[in-house]
């Protein structure tokens, strides 16, 4: 259950991060464009690339050497580092959902959700490298409930932005919110920064 728990708030942690994807969810939602599909396209979408992360991961992890495992490990770190390095210069951040949406058919809303969640190239460093890299070491089940962990936090995330856009968005502008939220996901992957290097060094 523990790996189930750390997968939720590692996926939350990375989530988090405002990207075009999410301000796309919100936009949609504050709209009431079919928000349904919307969610559920960006969750879906998330629960297979965490897993295929996961899975590929689990596979080559079998043809490893140290070498290879210890460049995988470095890598990680860099990425981590840089993770928060961007978090922390964020903390002024302010963004603007007030722009027009013009009213769409629910297949071009789909196609555009895709097109934010496919060809974003953070949605594979987050889910595929980073989800599947950090759970390298886990054994299968623990693998497993690590991916739904984190699977359950998009679906969360998604849902809750897409519905809640309205409430949500007159927070998400303000600057003292997105302090608190860059002071939790900095915490959060400090804490697995030097998990990484622990487990690197040992």
């Amino acid at each position: 259950m523990e790996y189930l728990v750390v997968g939720f708030f590692t996926g939350l942690s990375l989530i988090l991060a405002i990207g075009a994807q999410n301000v796309f969810v919100i936009e949609q939602g504050l709209k009431k464009q079919h928000i349904f599909l919307v969610c559920l396209v960006c969750s879906i979408s998330d629960l297979i690339l965490i897993f295929l992360g996961i899975f590929l991961f689990h596979y080559f992890i079998q043809y490893f050497n140290p070498t290879i495992e210890l460049l995988f490990n470095i890598l990680l770190i860099i990425f981590l580092i840089h993770f928060i390095y961007t978090k922390i210069k964020s903390f002024n951040l302010k963004v603007n959902f007030n722009n027009e949406v013009p009213d769409i058919s629910k297949i071009n809303i789909f196609l555009k959700t895709l097109g934010f969640t496919y060809l974003n190239p953070h949605v594979y460093s987050d889910t595929v490298f980073f989800l599947g890299n950090f759970s390298k070491n886990f054994i299968i089940n623990q693998k497993i409930l690590f991916g739904v962990g984190a699977s359950i936090a998009s679906f969360v995330f998604f849902f809750v932005i897409g519905y809640l856009s309205k409430y949500l968005s007159q927070y998400a502008q303000s600057e003292k919110v997105w302090k608190i939220i860059n002071i939790f996901i900095i915490s959060f992957m400090s804490l697995l920064t030097i998990f990484v290097i622990l487990e690197t060094i040992n």
